[in-house]
């Protein structure tokens, strides 16, 4: 079994995973992230399999479906064939969370000129939830993580089945289109 990631970027692991939808107030780009072990031959892996982190979290059994679906999809389109053999090539992982921020949206009137004040300015304080998906891939004969990609993104809880699985599938493809990576 794997053990549970440790960031410090991750404020709260609450196993909510991305809806990674944008709000209509906070409109922003998926954030992706990913780095590989160096010197690691992709080209050997042709096979991986899910495993799970011992003592994450996961949604629900709904959620978890479409998470796996969305990278499923990715791997299948990068050449991987997902199996359920202990000897898979890669074992894969994810874990999701979100945390929730304030944003400050302020208005001004007035201003200054010539160093004469004036006018006034209000702040007002927005939560919003930021979500996280690492998605982990370990070389089980080296026990060694090789690669690790990192999606980070303003979601709306709300959203319908149809929509999270929309925006889990665009993710998910921006978080893999460079996988695997090249050699150097």
């Amino acid at each position: 079994m794997l053990r549970p990631f440790r960031t410090l970027t991750l404020v709260a692991l609450l196993a909510i995973p991305l809806g990674i939808a944008a709000t209509p107030a906070t409109v922003s780009a998926q954030d992706v992230r990913t780095n590989s072990m160096p010197g690691t031959d992709f080209s050997k892996f042709k096979t991986y399999r899910w495993v799970a982190v011992e003592g994450a979290r996961y949604p629900n059994q709904i959620l978890d479906a479409q998470i796996k679906q969305a990278i499923d999809t990715q791997m299948a389109a990068k050449g991987l064939t997902k199996t359920d053999s202990e000897n898979a090539d890669l074992d894969l992982t994810y874990q999701a969370s979100v945390s929730q921020q304030t944003q400050w949206s302020a208005y001004g009137t007035g201003g200054m000129r010539w160093g004469w004040g004036g006018g006034m300015a209000v702040a007002t304080p927005t939560k919003i939830n930021t979500g996280t998906l690492i998605l982990d891939m370990y070389n089980p004969a080296q026990k060694q993580l090789v690669w690790q990609g990192t999606a980070t993104k303003t979601v709306n809880p709300g959203n319908s089945q149809e929509k999270i699985q929309k925006n889990l599938d665009n993710a998910m493809k921006k978080l893999l289109k460079d996988f695997p990576p090249k050699a150097k």
